[in-house]
Order: C-alpha cells, then structure tokens, then sequence
C-alpha cells in the first residue's frame, strides 16, 4: 500500500512538471508571436515609428550651435511637422559655404560687394529683412510682398502691376541707398534670403522674356541689345532674322562679354550670375531659396522670418516652378558642345553653390 501511494505521488509530481513545462512552453510562444513576428502588420509598423522617433531625437532637433552660422530662424517656424525643411535649408548653406571655400572655384564663387550688389538688396526695415534680387525666379512676387510690409499697399491685391518696378513709388529702397555705416548694420543683423534656379532654364526664361516676348514692351532689348549681340557673335552674316538663342549663348560664354555688358548697362541683371547678383560668399544670407520647391520655400521663407501672420505668398500656377528638362535640351539641342560648354564654364560656380547638376548633354 505505501508502495502504490509513493507511486501515486510520483506520478502526480511527473505530471505536475509537465504541466509547469506545458505552460511555459505556451507563455514563451505567446511573447514570440506578440513582440517578434516579423510578418504580423502590428510588429512591421512598430520598428518603423520607433526609427523615426530616434532620428528626430537624434538629428532633427539640434541644440542651437549645431544652426549654420548665419541661420537664426524666428518667430514658431519649427514644429514638428515643419522639421524636415529647415533641414533642407541647413543642408543648402551648407554646401554653399564649402563651395566658397575651394579655391579652384574662387574666381567663379568670389565677388566684391559693390554698388551693384548693393542696388540687387532690397530693404524692409520695419521688419529687418533684405531680398536680394535675381531675375527670372518669380521675384516680381517677392517684391509685391515686401511693398505690403513696407506699408506702401495694404494687399498685395492692391499693387498695381506698373508699380512693383517702379522704384520710386513703390515704397522699396535699396541697400546702395544708405550710408557705409547703416548697410554694414543691415547686413549684420537683418533676415537676408534670396531665390535661385536652375541655371540654363533661367537664361531661357531671360532670352524668352528679353528677347522673344517682352511683354513689359522694353524695346532696347530688341533693337539696342540684340543687333549689338548679333553684330558680335553670328556666324552667319547673311541672315538677317532676330537674335537666336545660339548668338545669346556664343556672348554669355566668351570670356570677354564684359564689354558689351558695360555698353548694356544694368540690363544684363536677367542673365549675369548669382554670384555676381548677390555675393553669396561674401553676405551670410540666412536662407536661399529654390524656384523649383518654391511651393514648400515661400511659406518656410515667411515663418523664419517671422513675418508668415502679416502676409502670404502669392498663389503659384500649378506646373509653373517644375524644371522642365525636355524644353532645356530642345533649346540646347542646336548649338555646338564648345559652346555649351564655355557657357557652363561661366555658370559653374552658380551650378556648384546652389547644388544643380551639370546638364546631362554635357556630360554625353
């Protein structure tokens, strides 16, 4: 009898064991199924979320001495929501200050802040902000904003359109205005920007705007500029049809255009370079914005400089900032590589500083 009760007792505890190694057996597989399956739709996004919290935490917000010099952003720019542009804006000073300092680019980088940066800048001191301006980029609507926070118009509704480049009415002074003492203190401590584009495109939009077009009725470009282009750099004397954007392309590309730049006077604004516009190695601008992301860079623009609740950008057409590669290689399509390449020669210190790529016609 005690025999068969030692037995009972054995087998009780045998089958307790396995009991005890059933249901761990069955906790272990219900914490694998729960935390490590990576098919289940719950574990695929938590891995996901996780990152994303770790690069914000890690990269994202960077304590202030990690800001480009330069860049103090004001005013409720960063929300969360907002943080990947002025990432985006860091990243392109960035590689502007890099390019300013290789100095096989210097000649093509550098320039003087001469009167004629000066008379580009434009100057709203009421809110500390400098716009410097280039041609053929949607400037026209930058200034439109700038009249309306100088208090010249109420809207930019109100702004007649034969004002915005009247610059004697329309309320916007230029930084050659002021005496030595008042730009050096504007430059240091105001909200400097201004706004680039793919080069090429810009030189079409100009030959198209200048040459072809003209809608503001600006006759000298067509019979004082283009018949001193074409006596220069046609090939063909025989013909006599307008200026073509080959002649426009043989006088941006000779080294020695200056002397016809000189004799056009402040005109060749609309296709002299960034570098010679604004002096982006030389003025520590705050942000420079690109013509093809304007949609996302005109609000970022407006919120850094704390003037975003006084005023908005005017509405862009849809399409209209898209580089359109196809309408660049039709133009370029007739004129020699020597050509071209003369002509990129004199724009690579914009193509490198604002981080456009060299075209690809080039490169075949």
């Amino acid at each position: 009898w005690l025999k068969s009760d030692n037995m009972h007792h054995q087998w009780l505890l045998l089958a307790a064991c396995f009991w005890v190694i059933f249901m761990f057996m069955v906790a272990s597989k219900f914490i694998t199924l729960t935390f490590k399956d990576p098919d289940g739709y719950g574990a695929k996004q938590e891995p996901l979320i996780l990152t994303a919290v770790t690069k914000v935490e890690e990269v994202h917000v960077p304590e202030e001495k990690h800001w480009p010099e330069g860049f103090q952003p004001t005013g409720k720019a960063f929300s969360g929501s907002l943080i990947r542009q002025p990432l985006v804006h860091m990243e392109r000073l960035e590689l502007l200050r890099n390019v300013c300092r290789d100095t096989a680019l210097k000649n093509l980088s550098h320039t003087s802040v001469s009167k004629f940066v000066l008379d580009r800048i434009f100057v709203c001191d009421k809110h500390k902000i400098l716009f410097c301006q280039t041609p053929k980029v949607g400037n026209t609507q930058w200034k439109k904003v700038l009249i309306v926070l100088n208090g010249a118009f109420s809207s930019i509704e109100e702004i007649p359109e034969n004002i915005v480049h009247d610059h004697e009415k329309n309320g916007l002074p230029r930084l050659s205005s002021f005496t030595d003492s008042e730009i050096k203190k504007r430059l240091n401590l105001y909200f400097k920007f201004f706004i680039v584009r793919d080069p090429f495109e810009r030189l079409i939009s100009a030959f198209k705007d200048k040459f072809v077009h003209n809608p503001r009725f600006e006759p000298w470009y067509r019979h004082e500029i283009a018949p001193g282009i074409i006596r220069k750099y046609r090939k063909n004397r025989t013909e006599t049809k307008g200026l073509q954007f080959e002649d426009f392309v043989r006088y941006l590309g000779d080294p020695n255009h200056r002397w016809l730049d000189v004799q056009f006077g402040d005109h060749i604004i609309h296709w002299v370079t960034y570098v010679e516009l604004c002096a982006p190695c030389e003025i520590t601008y705050s942000v420079i914005g690109h013509h093809e992301t304007l949609e996302d860079d005109a609000p970022f623009i407006l919120k850094a400089a704390g003037i975003d609740h006084l005023v908005s950008y005017p509405t862009i057409p849809p399409g209209i900032t898209v580089y359109n590669r196809t309408k660049v290689e039709w133009y370029f399509s007739g004129i020699s590589k020597r050509d071209i390449r003369r002509l990129y020669a004199r724009f690579e210190g914009d193509f490198k500083l604002f981080g456009y790529r060299e075209p690809d016609f080039l490169l075949n």
